[in-house]
């Protein structure tokens, strides 16, 4: 299987039709004829004969009213089938270029002619499926796309039409799984699509409200293509930026800048003044402090950015504020449900103190008296930044129900195609 291109889809039902025939021989004494060879009367051999000549020259003005006279005396499939193909000859030579509509009769006559050789057969009934998808006929289009496969038509760009027309009828769960056919087939084979094919069946998927399969798709384009921008691009589109995929609270949002973070694919300064405001507002200065000190030493963040300056002053006061939270720790651990351990955990993460963290958080699920799904998600998290990613896949694993166990499932992705480049 030819890889899947950026040229592939550029042409995918690309307007205007054109063909390149093999002018048919036309024998000159029917006498000589033998075997396989077309027997054509006088009435038709002559015209024939002389429109071949005017159709390899170009002049359609001598060449129209021999055609016109083949076809007028044509009588046996040898013959009709000639006249067919010099009418297709003629149609696709004029100078004011290929009219489709002309194009149909000569071509649905050379399909259904039992003279016509099966791979002529299979380009022009591929040329068909070309005329009803510039018709706007996604139903007949496939028909014929589909026919010509089966006459061994082996053209690459024939599936990807296939799969657009699939979903531009309206069929988006059929053009999908077709696509995913062609795309996990080629990534087995080790080789990669284009980056087009994944966004295109994102973007699909995403406006039919398909957001599992869209989901799904993201999730091959990361195997494929894992690279800072892809994982950024996909996380916002899935569920930071307005009107997303899933929608979120901030909460769930500061976990995808959780991992945004920790597969450095934080990509400029909104996304760390943003993350480290959102941070800020959930009582979590330690880490709004970190996140703006991270951008600057990156050159994300301008040393004179006045909202910068402004939070981290702000992070700083409320810091100087709590103290210690050594005695907080001490309460946590003696509470009887698992609120203050949790809330305190948190703090420890933003603060970078990832045992701490551990410990705090896996006390809160033995307390109780907490959203052990949120919990187990900042477990996860802890447990990757401190390094034992196999334990915070196991983390991940617990959380279910929707969209915290959807969040969990992009950890367990970064663990296994973290970003690259």
């Amino acid at each position: 299987m030819k890889t899947l291109s950026n040229a592939v889809m550029a042409v995918l039902l690309a307007g205007g039709a054109t063909v390149a025939l093999t002018q048919p021989a036309v024998a000159a004494k029917k006498e000589e004829q033998k075997g396989d060879q077309l027997k054509l009367s006088n009435e038709v051999r002559g015209p024939a004969a002389q429109a071949q000549t005017a159709l390899a020259a170009k002049d359609v003005a001598t060449a129209t009213p021999l055609v016109a006279a083949v076809e007028a005396a044509a009588k046996t499939d040898d013959e009709k089938y000639i006249a067919a193909a010099l009418r297709l000859n003629l149609e696709v030579i004029r100078p004011e270029g290929a009219n489709n509509a002309a194009l149909v009769a000569p071509l649905d006559a050379l399909i259904a002619s039992p003279r016509t050789p099966q791979a002529d057969k299979a380009r022009y009934t591929y040329q068909r499926g070309v005329i009803a998808a510039n018709a706007k006929d996604p139903a007949g289009a496939m028909r014929f796309f589909e026919q010509a496969q089966q006459l061994g038509y082996a053209d690459p760009n024939l599936p990807l039409q296939l799969v657009k027309l699939k979903m531009d009828s309206g069929d988006i769960a059929g053009g999908s799984a077709a696509l995913a056919k062609l795309v996990d087939a080629q990534m087995a084979a080790g080789q990669k699509p284009s980056e087009d094919i994944f966004r295109y069946a994102i973007a699909r998927n995403n406006s039919a409200k398909n957001t599992a399969e869209a989901r799904a798709w993201m999730r091959r384009y990361l195997t494929a293509y894992p690279t800072a921008k892809n994982w950024r691009d996909m996380l916002v589109f899935w569920g930071i930026q307005p009107q997303s995929m899933v929608p979120l609270d901030k909460a769930q949002k500061v976990d995808l800048y959780r991992l945004l973070r920790a597969g450095k694919a934080l990509a400029d300064q909104y996304d760390y003044e943003i993350y480290a405001q959102w941070t800020f507002d959930q009582g979590l200065p330690w880490e709004s402090k970190a996140v703006l000190t991270e951008g600057k030493a990156a050159g994300k963040i301008p040393a004179n950015s006045p909202d910068a300056g402004s939070l981290l002053a702000a992070a700083n006061k409320s810091i100087s504020n709590e103290g210690s939270m050594a005695s907080v720790e001490a309460r946590a651990l003696k509470a009887a449900d698992g609120k203050l351990a949790a809330s305190t955990a948190d703090a420890y993460l933003g603060s970078g103190e990832y045992a701490k963290a551990i410990t705090l958080y896996r006390a809160a699920l033995e307390k109780g008296g907490v959203d052990a799904n949120t919990v187990n998600t900042r477990l996860g998290i802890a447990l990757y930044n401190s390094g034992d990613k196999a334990a915070a896949k196991t983390a991940f694993q617990a959380v279910t129900g929707s969209p915290r166990a959807d969040i969990a499932g992009w950890w367990i992705d970064l663990i296994d195609h973290p970003p690259v480049g």
